[in-house]
């Protein structure tokens, strides 16, 4: 049996090559997607060849994550429930592509991961699994061996001489990518608990972030944003260097409870430096070229095409579907966009847009060029009041006749 493992070198899959090797006898092909952990890769091959793997697939997929997925999913203006920037989220799908890649030229029977049996990821590799290679079995062994948590991998690491970062006295999840950085357990399951101020890798703290703030000029075109102050830049240079700015300012650190796709509340800990600041960016720049009623309609969608990036629909018809509207709406999202970045925050300053909507000789409080006439207004707001109108008379008829009522 040949199996394909989504490999990250942390402590579950480095358990999880070993324990798929002596449970099924199988060839183990381990395979670690770069995008943007920070790791060495050299080690993190050589380390899996220690483990027992046949065959160490590492690719370097930045540029790929951030132009195929991350800006796809930021021209929708998507946040779950309102703080999550689907940094983990968006990344599985690419993971699992690639993965099915790798399976298909090995002649591999199956696909394993490391996503335990109460989170979202194992729906998420699993769902893209079944999008693209339906033929193929699916490991996943939290659902399968007699660990109950990750004191028990630590255990099974030390017994097989299986050098992990994880520690009893630091047990975090973590998880890394150009996009985010996320932390989940230990002290963490304590909704009411601060962070440690240790947990944070990426992000100054706001309160120890520079006194001078940085000003910075966003060009957009069709919704992607191409270019830093007059330089252009590739998606994955540009989400680079504004991560290194974000990061400088404390910008980007979420703390939430979610709900998690298979029913649970979870608490996770976020930070999104230049996640931040492109989102904010780009709701600026739409602001002034949307048109109203599409802009009103891609934010009823927006939550939704967050939902199914978040519960692992990115194969979907459903998705595509969205993301061709999505699409359409952004043609004309094209400007730049300056902000300031300060201990924290980021607070625009100004927008401009060849395609801009804003005319201010309309919008003007002063006199204007008579293209609008506000006497008319009074008849657009009689149109519109008719319906309350109705609902009030009808409102007072029946109070009077119980009124009437009550007095025989």
């Amino acid at each position: 049996m040949k199996v394909v493992l989504a490999y990250s070198g942390g402590l579950d899959t480095s358990v999880i090559l070993q324990w798929i090797r002596e449970t099924y006898r199988a060839e183990v092909i381990a395979f670690y997607a770069d995008i943007g952990q920070g790791e060495d890769v050299a080690q993190i091959q050589k380390k899996a060849r220690a483990t027992g793997a046949s065959k160490v697939y590492v690719e370097d997929l930045q540029e790929e994550f951030v132009r195929d997925f991350v800006y796809p999913m930021f021209r929708a203006s998507s946040v779950y429930e309102g703080q999550y920037l689907l940094g983990t989220s968006i990344a599985r799908p690419l993971i699992a592509k690639r993965q099915v890649e790798i399976a298909r030229v090995e002649g591999a029977h199956a696909l394993a991961h490391g996503a335990t049996g109460k989170g979202n990821d194992q729906v998420r590799f699993e769902l893209a699994y079944a999008a693209l290679a339906p033929e193929l079995a699916v490991i996943a062994p939290w659902r399968e061996w007699h660990f109950k948590g990750r004191r028990d991998l630590l255990a099974y690491a030390e017994a097989h001489g299986i050098p992990v970062e994880a520690s009893p006295q630091r047990p975090y999840s973590v998880d890394r990518n150009l996009l985010h950085i996320s932390y989940e357990s230990g002290v963490l399951e304590d909704p009411w608990r601060e962070p440690p101020k240790d947990l944070f890798q990426w992000t100054t703290d706001p309160e120890n972030a520079p006194n001078e703030p940085d000003v910075v000029e966003l060009e957009f075109e069709r919704g992607d944003c191409v270019g830093i102050n007059g330089e252009r830049f590739s998606p994955c240079e540009v989400l680079r260097r504004l991560n290194q700015l974000g990061a400088k300012h404390g910008i980007g650190r979420v703390d939430m409870v979610e709900n998690r796709f298979v029913g649970m509340k979870s608490r996770g800990v976020y930070e999104t430096p230049g996640g931040t600041i492109l989102y904010v960016a780009h709701r600026q720049i739409e602001s002034l070229t949307l048109d109203r009623e599409v802009m009103h309609l891609r934010d009823q969608l927006a939550p939704k095409y967050a939902e199914l990036v978040y519960y692992g629909f990115w194969f979907s018809p459903e998705r595509e579907f969205l993301q061709s509207a999505i699409d359409e709406s952004q043609q004309r999202v094209t400007g730049t966009v300056r902000l300031k970045l300060y201990k924290g925050n980021v607070t625009v300053l100004g927008r401009k847009s060849p395609y801009s909507l804003y005319d201010a000789s309309l919008a003007t409080m002063e006199e204007d060029d008579g293209s609008y006439q506000q006497r008319d207004a009074a008849g657009f707001i009689r149109i519109q009041a008719l319906r309350l109108r109705t609902e009030a008379r009808m409102r007072e008829r029946k109070s009077g006749s119980q009124k009437e009522a009550r007095e025989d």
